[in-house]
């Protein structure tokens, strides 16, 4: 099975989602289920960025203590011990400061991880196989994340109706440890090692580590020097400052009873709408975002799909609005069939609202790419997703704590209001006319 692709970059690629989506949204919902206050969770679960910011710190010594298959390996044992350590302390009276303990160890895990599978993609396959398996590895990807903040959440809100709370969850979360060691076992086996093969990953012994940090500081250098750096870097730090506050609270509104303005959803209803419908309007947006570029360019596409990740956060808006006369009707029910009219339009919500911001960060992730284009493009390209994730975690900190102080509806109108953040950072960047067109034969 050793370096044959579609033997480990699908599954490698399942298990680079289902630690980030653990940390980054199922830990929300959870810590929402358990009775956390907005501003606690959010502030919480918002330092847990802080890992993907500083990984480029030590993304350069990676490959020069180990190899890429040695760390992803090490690192999918760690994720499941992190995932095995929330299950066993849920139900115990220090539920709190132990899962974030090991949320932590989880973050740090996943962000290495990340480093370790994009690595070996890049040194087991050859460029032919690199193109040919880019869309299995991102639809592999959406798969995980989709069984993550969709399915799991929807199997732990099953277990709530016989469970209590913390038992649900401490289950869900065996499940994904069980997951991840047969995941570690099926990569012992396929991931690529061979020295004999064409593509095979270099045993590394004894690399210089100095000469790592001094590429660090150069690439970092480079960063810094870089032509329009200031709006650049207004740019990747804002153009997200709306959905940085949304993304928090999304999860809290659907969950919230109807005395704190929330849609009253159950766990087992807010997997499928966020977890499932979400995933899907997110993956068409950037799909179509993508094809869009293509044809005609970033530069002609910038303003369309500013504008589609800003719009749609209105439909929250309108949620929050409707939530006194939909939040009853959930309240009272377990039928949340997508025939329930009250429910379909949540869901159609949604997807808009997730559609439009697909579409929308196409723009952003591929003005990191052309901004990382020329010396040094990759270190360059990883300091600003250190950058990009400092832009998540600071407005995400924030989220939780205006939420309570205005309630849902004005916190909604509060997040429309920031998007003309986004407009303004977006207004002063450069970019050239032909980027992205793809090329005539």
């Amino acid at each position: 099975m050793k370096n044959k692709p579609y033997a480990w970059v699908p599954s490698l690629y399942i298990a680079e989602a289902l630690p980030y989506v653990a940390v980054m949204v199922i830990a929300t919902t959870m810590y929402k289920r358990l009775g956390l206050s907005n501003t606690d969770l959010a502030l919480y679960t918002s330092w847990l960025y802080l890992p993907w910011v500083i990984k480029p710190l030590w993304s350069p010594f990676i490959a020069a203590v180990k190899t890429e298959r040695w760390w992803v390996l090490l690192m999918q044992l760690l994720i499941g011990a992190g995932f095995a350590g929330i299950a066993f302390t849920l139900p115990t009276t220090f539920w709190l400061q132990g899962t974030l303990a090991f949320f932590w160890i989880l973050a740090f895990a996943s962000a290495t991880h990340d480093i370790a599978a994009d690595g070996l993609y890049i040194l087991g396959l050859s460029t032919h196989d690199q193109s040919l398996y880019v869309g299995i590895r991102s639809t592999f990807y959406r798969i995980g994340t989709i069984f993550g903040q969709g399915l799991l959440v929807m199997f732990a809100g099953w277990l709530e109706r016989s469970n209590s709370v913390p038992m649900a969850w401490s289950i869900s979360f065996l499940v994904l440890t069980g997951l991840f060691l047969v995941l570690w076992l099926w990569h012992n086996v396929a991931l690529p090692n061979s020295p004999d093969t064409p593509h095979a990953l270099p045993v590394r012994e004894g690399a210089e580590c100095s000469e790592q940090g001094s590429a660090f500081w150069l690439a970092l250098k480079t960063f810094f020097t870089k032509p329009h750096i200031v709006p650049a870097l207004l740019f990747m730090l804002l153009f997200r400052f709306p959905e940085g506050q949304l993304v928090k609270i999304a999860n809290p509104f659907l969950l919230d009873s109807a005395e704190a303005g929330g849609l009253a959803l159950s766990t087992e209803a807010v997997g499928f709408v966020y977890g499932t419908i979400g995933i899907i309007g997110l993956t068409i947006g950037g799909i179509l975002g993508g094809w869009c570029v293509s044809r005609h360019g970033l530069k002609r596409w910038l303003w369309p799909m500013v504008l589609s990740i800003s719009l749609p956060d209105l439909v929250y808006v309108f949620l929050a609005y409707v939530a006194p006369s939909f939040s009853p009707v959930f309240a009272a029910s377990t039928d949340f069939s997508i025939l329930n009219l009250q429910f379909a339009v949540v869901n159609l919500c949604v997807f808009i609202e997730q559609f439009g911001y697909g579409f929308g960060f196409t723009a952003y992730m591929l003005y990191l790419v052309y901004f990382s284009q020329g010396e040094r493009s990759t270190a360059v390209f990883s300091i600003c997703t250190a950058f990009q994730a400092l832009g998540m975690m600071i407005p995400g900190m924030i989220a939780g704590w205006l939420a309570d102080q205005l309630g849902y509806l004005h916190f909604f109108w509060w997040v429309i209001g920031c998007c003309l953040v986004t407009f303004a950072v977006s207004a002063f960047i450069k970019i050239d006319p032909k980027y992205g067109i793809k090329e005539k034969e």
